[in-house]
This record gives C-alpha cells, structure tokens and sequence, in this order.
C-alpha cells in the first residue's frame, strides 16, 4: 500500500500546476508588447517514459555510447512496470495482465491514432484536388500550385503538402519530395493517384487539369463510399450498449415486478 501512495503521490506531483508567482509573470509578459515570446519549451518526459528509458539503459543489454532506447519501448516498459507495482499490494493475481495490458495500450492506440490520421487525410484529399484544378488552371505550374494549396488549405494534408514545399526550399527537387508523400509514415496510398498525377506533368509535361478533375470526381466517389459504409456500420456499434445497458433496465423495469409479484402470489 505504501508503494502504491507512492505512485499516487509521484503522478500527482508530476501533473502539477505552475506556481502563482511563475503565472504572474507569464501573464505580465503577454501582456506587454516589449517582451519577446518565449520560445517552447521542449516537454518533460513523463514518469512512464523516463522510468522505461532507465529500465532499458540499465537493463536492456549493452548499447552503443549515447544511444538512448526508443521512445515507444521506453513508454511501453515504464507503464507495464508501474502497472504491475500498482496492481501487486493489492490483488497479485491481477498484476501480470495488468502489465501486458500497460504493455499492449501504447502501440494500440499509435496504431489507431495513426488510422484515423490516413482516414482524415483521405478525407481531405478531395478539397485539395480541387484547389490543385483551380490553381494549374489558372496558370500556375506544378511548384506554385502546391505551394499556393499548402498555403491555403488546412488539414493533415496541408501540413504534408508544406512539408513538400519546405523540402524543395532546401535544395530537394520536388519529384523527389512528392516520392515520399505516398509512405504510410507520411499521407498513405490514398495520395499516389494524386502523386502520380503530379509527377506525370512536372517530369514529363503530361496534361494536369483533366486528370485532376477525373481525380477529384473518383475521390469525391471514394468518400462518399467511405461515408456511407460507416453510416452502416453505426447499427452494430449501437448494439453494445444497448444491450448492455438500455436492455437489462427494461427488463428490471418491465419483467421485474411481474416476477416478484407472481413470486408473492405463489407464496400466499
């Protein structure tokens, strides 16, 4: 028990807040026009991460000299750890799946966080398609269309998109930066039609403004598909707390009393 206060207390003291002395003058030099922003500040590792990375410098087996464990093993080895020590002063039995299940959390919801990432960016795809028409139909070549639509457009698609154009600012050829645009770290395949599409006009002078408009019509196509397919899949998901909580109060509000009174009947 006291190793679990422990844990309570060291979480606690982590998470909080800043001194009303350090808000003051925050909020004084916000307040002022003299003062320059202070830059970001880089965030503190938490307690899972820094306890995993000690595990894993310590215990991990030989590494190089400055070579530091991964950030996902180091988070994943720090909360099992801290699970299993929460778990163990007061039920043992549930500490070993208390860890697996601190193990498994991590790389399961980065798994998930980067699905819905591709999804939304699947999303965007068919408002930036339409900016890339307006833009070479305009005049604009291949460069300046991308980089007037990752000016003008917002999503996870933009940032990708801006991403390209900082590329090309440093010396890369954009050939080169829309390449890696389709790689499941960066947009996903849902971007190389539009890809290829750009790369066909920028390195072989191809004609843009008809692909681009079949293009935006199959992914307009595409997501309402999308849509429609989760509009269906809503039933199933419905049927878990329904019945799981919607049914079993109608039945004690319903069956209930018929039984109990047919139960005091049978007994007089």
């Amino acid at each position: 028990m006291l190793g679990w206060a422990a844990l309570v207390v060291a979480a606690a003291w982590q998470r909080r807040p800043a001194p009303a002395r350090v808000r003051a003058l925050v909020g004084a030099g916000a307040d002022t026009d003299l003062v320059e922003a202070p830059l970001p500040a880089t965030p503190r590792p938490h307690l899972p991460d820094r306890l995993g990375a000690w595990l894993l410098r310590r215990f991990g087996g030989r590494r190089r000299p400055g070579q530091t464990p991964a950030p996902l093993a180091a988070r994943r080895t720090g909360l099992a750890v801290l699970a299993a020590a929460a778990f163990l002063p007061v039920l043992p039995a549930a500490a070993v799946p208390a860890a697996a299940v601190a193990w498994a959390a991590p790389a399961v919801g980065r798994r998930r966080a980067q699905r819905r990432r591709l999804a939304a960016i699947a999303s965007d795809l068919p408002d930036v398609v339409d900016l890339l028409v307006l833009g070479v139909g305009a005049g604009l070549t291949v460069h300046l269309a991308v980089e007037r639509v990752a000016e003008r457009a917002s999503g996870p698609l933009a940032v990708e998109l801006r991403r390209v154009v900082d590329a090309v600012a440093l010396g890369a050829r954009l050939g080169d930066a829309l390449d890696e645009l389709p790689s499941p770290s960066r947009a996903g395949e849902a971007v190389r039609p539009l890809v290829g599409a750009l790369l066909a006009s920028e390195r072989y002078g191809a004609p843009l403004v008809a692909g681009l408009e079949r293009l935006s019509d199959e992914v307009r196509r595409d997501r309402r598909r999308r849509a429609e397919e989760a509009a269906r899949k809503i039933p199933v998901k419905l049927l878990f707390p329904l019945v799981t909580c919607t049914l079993p109060a109608f039945g004690l509000l319903t069956v209930a009393p018929l039984i109990a009174s047919a139960v005091r009947s049978l007994r007089l």
